[in-house]
């Protein structure tokens, strides 16, 4: 969607003004304020008018209004309106392009005009069962009224239109001026209503920087237990969003917030149960601490990789070593060791995002991440033969950049000896693979032989047997690269006669 961009100093010196709570704005703070939030969308100015005109109310909600404040663009427009769902449809239905009644059982219409698109939704009043986050929702009678029942008072701000006047009657802007996460109502209210606010406020920590008051973390910490009632389709969602907030830290910032409120807890346990957990190298605090480091790490380093906002990797540094706390031992010595926790934790990493839904091929490619993670520090000392580039390169398959970047983030050692050690050694790994890539194409290693050319050469038809031959043939060209057919085709018919296929001449002897 084209819009013209936001004048950034205009709204840091909009933030910059003492705001009041509520916020009655001074004539030239209305007047800046208007000219800021005009520049959102043309369409939204037109939409108002057409409502105007047909005796309704219509007024910009949310995330529009607070990231205008921030100088952030927004890709959708969220609106509210006195009108009933119906009543919407009818006064858009020559102005809209298309429309879709994506949630109209709860009062909300979707629409597109050009490259925009729109929700408006009816002004609501809403009652939550306690056994569920569904609420029945009544309509409202006034904007204030529903902007009463948002989440934050950072999004429960509105533009009215046509003339964007701002409505902010829980003091949103102050709060997004002192960059503190407040309700507008009680926190333990909204968060029993609604228990993802939670998950959300953690999101707003990690996109937006903000802080939670002392009032929102403490309803959090008693209210963690709801998340129960919450599908783990929409827990999962949630989780996604915050974790590729682009904002320095961010992410990490919003799971401390979760694990020290005891909210990770009821939905990735695994993560708070790092806390404490020394790990082998006695170089930090406790393991919980490391992952965070090696997520901001991995964040940091996305781009040397060609890699941009990648769920996968940051899913990864986070659980990479959640199979530590399962596997901790005490040696002899007195040293803690964590043996084969790689192994374990891709095993625990695959049963969590399972029970969160998360799709197949992230949870199956971060399991696969976890479970590789420790494979550099086998050769750690540079001493890498071309067998073992091969087999890291083709076991990482198309995960190998995401590998690079969380093998590299992994190293957070504050000896500047050991770390520039293994950083010499990841270079020079990456050197070899280049070099190696560029004489066998390891991108797509295949054995010799195909399929066919492995039943033809042993008389048989398709079935496990072909697939225990192609494996023992990758073996060899993994060991010692390409043979050529005529050599591939020897070391079968050696194989076949091993496994006692026949006395290994061919097929009539295979058969």
């Amino acid at each position: 969607m084209t819009r013209r961009p936001i004048s950034l100093p205009s709204s840091q010196r909009l933030l910059s003004m003492p705001v009041p709570d509520p916020t009655p704005l001074t004539a030239p703070q209305r007047r800046a304020v208007a000219a800021l939030l005009s520049v959102i969308s043309p369409v939204a100015d037109e939409l108002g008018r057409l409502f105007a005109s047909h005796g309704h109310e219509l007024a910009l909600v949310g995330g529009p209004v607070r990231d205008a404040f921030l100088g952030r663009s927004h890709s959708d427009l969220d609106l509210a309106t006195d009108a009933p769902p119906e009543r919407v449809l009818e006064i858009t239905r020559e102005w809209a392009d298309a429309s879709w009644p994506v949630g109209i059982a709860f009062g909300t219409v979707g629409m597109r005009k050009g490259d925009v698109h729109l929700e408006i939704t009816t002004y609501r009043s809403e009652e939550y069962e306690r056994t569920s986050r569904k609420p029945g929702v009544s309509y409202g009678r006034s904007l204030t009224e529903d902007l009463s029942r948002r989440d934050f008072t950072v999004n429960a701000m509105a533009a009215r239109l046509p003339g964007h006047e701002l409505v902010d009657p829980f003091g949103g802007l102050r709060d997004l001026h002192d960059r503190v996460l407040r309700t507008p109502g009680l926190a333990q209210d909204s968060f029993h209503d609604d228990p993802l606010r939670m998950l959300r406020a953690a999101r707003f920590v990690a996109e937006l920087g903000l802080t939670p008051l002392p009032e929102v973390r403490a309803a959090m910490a008693e209210l963690a237990p709801r998340l129960e009632i919450v599908s783990r389709e929409r827990i999962a969602a949630e989780f996604a969003k915050m974790l590729l907030a682009d904002r320095p830290g961010g992410p990490s910032a919003g799971i401390d917030l979760l694990v020290e409120t005891g909210v990770a807890e009821h939905f990735i346990p695994e993560v708070p149960r790092l806390r404490l957990e020394v790990d082998e190298h006695h170089r930090h605090k406790d393991v919980y601490r490391h992952s965070l480091t090696v997520l901001d790490q991995a964040i940091a380093l996305e781009g040397r990789y060609g890699l941009q906002r990648d769920l996968r990797l940051r899913l990864a540094a986070l659980l990479h070593d959640i199979g530590k706390p399962r596997t901790r031992s005490l040696l002899p010595d007195g040293r803690v060791a964590f043996h084969h926790h790689d192994s374990v934790g891709a095993k625990l990493a695959r049963a969590r995002l399972t029970e969160l839904r998360f799709p197949n091929d992230v949870t199956a490619d971060v399991a696969k991440l976890v479970g590789l993670h420790l494979r550099f520090h086998g050769f750690a000392t540079g001493e890498w033969t071309d067998s073992a580039v091969r087999r890291y390169v083709t076991d990482a398959g198309p995960l190998l950049s995401r590998l690079h970047a969380l093998t590299r983030a992994d190293c957070t050692t504050r000896n500047r000896a050991k770390a520039i050690r293994l950083a010499g050694g990841y270079d020079e790994l990456e050197r070899r693979i280049a070099e190696l890539a560029q004489r066998e194409e390891l991108a797509s290693i295949r054995p010799d032989l195909d399929g066919h050319e492995i039943m033809k050469l042993l008389g048989i038809g398709p079935g496990p047997l072909v697939g225990r031959a192609y494996r023992h043939l990758l073996d060899l060209r993994l060991e010692h690269g390409p043979l050529g057919h005529e050599r591939a085709a020897q070391e079968l018919l050696r194989w076949a006669r091993a496994e006692g296929l026949g006395d290994g001449d061919g097929p009539a002897s295979a058969r």
